[in-house]
């Protein structure tokens, strides 16, 4: 086992029960801490408070002790052997020093891991935290962390991935586009918190198709085209805290039945692949988590 000590700290110009305030927010729906929509959001089966299990991502704890406007500690859970903790000190009446404190045993596969990723993606997901207190509680941010590469194809590689599911009764549009459907899917993604909840921004998952827009509602935009071998349609729906993105088609002859023979063993990778790297684009323009807090003042 490999012990692993990780520390990060800064000091904030802003009172001690300011940014205490906003910790006390941490993992909650109006969390103006956690860096989302970059990273997944930190997430708790009941509010926040000793006892409260989740997580953010694949990395799982539960709250085992809790100062509010000071201290959270969080330990691991679902195999992990250690914890990490938050806490806020003052120094003066406008300014406090916030520190993060991690501490593992690690396996030696986990510890290669740590070396490896964990510890640069881990370090970076700290910094944003703190930014994003600067943010809230002064306005500004000093010295804004960046991603290294290593960071961002992390990022990448990490990034969740559509799954399929049944074309929504909600996408209207959809349902109503052909009196008879000979072929139909569905891709779908969790839409993360700041991300955009407009249909007309997920327009651009189609990018680079140029047809035309066959329909429009609050919820679902409608594009497509009829040809001669098949007429076809992709929705994209976004309702329930979720993006879809559906595909409706009407063959005509057998010259259709071939032709799409042939894409639909293709179509399945590129529509994934579409709604997935827009998804992550959306999110990476998105307002931070703090940028959202001072714009709600």
């Amino acid at each position: 086992m490999r012990t692993v000590r990780d520390v990060h700290a800064r000091t904030v110009h802003a009172p001690a029960g300011a940014v205490g305030a906003l910790l006390d927010r941490l993992g909650g729906a109006d969390d103006p801490l956690f860096p989302t929509p970059v990273w997944p959001p930190m997430r708790f089966d009941r509010p926040l408070g000793v006892g409260a299990d989740g997580g953010h991502g694949f990395i799982r704890y539960r709250v085992a002790a809790y100062e509010p406007g000071r201290r959270i500690r969080f330990d691991f859970t679902g195999g992990g052997d250690g914890w990490h903790e938050i806490t806020v000190r003052p120094l003066g009446p406008d300014s406090c020093r916030v520190e993060h404190v991690l501490h593992s045993r690690l396996r030696p596969a986990r510890a290669a891991l740590w070396t490896l990723a964990l510890r640069a993606v881990h370090g970076t997901v700290v910094e944003e935290i703190f930014d994003n207190i600067e943010r809230a509680a002064t306005g500004r941010v000093t010295a804004p962390v960046r991603r290294s590469p290593r960071v961002r194809l992390f990022n990448r590689l990490l990034w969740d991935r559509p799954r399929a599911v049944e074309l929504p009764a909600a996408a209207r549009l959809a349902h109503r586009a052909f009196p008879r459907t000979d072929f139909q899917d569905a891709w779908q993604m969790d839409l993360l918190p700041g991300m955009p909840q407009e249909p007309a921004a997920w327009e651009g998952v189609l990018r680079g198709a140029s047809f035309p827009v066959a329909g429009r509602t609050d919820t679902e935009i409608l594009l497509g085209e009829d040809a001669r071998h098949l007429d076809f349609r992709a929705s994209v729906l976004v309702a329930d805290g979720r993006v879809t993105l559906g595909t409706v088609v009407r063959l005509h002859r057998t010259a259709g039945r071939l032709y799409f023979a042939v894409v639909r063993r293709i179509h399945p990778f590129m529509a994934r692949l579409m709604l997935r790297r827009f998804h992550r684009r959306l999110a990476l323009a998105a307002p931070t988590a703090g940028e959202r807090a001072a714009a709600r003042g």
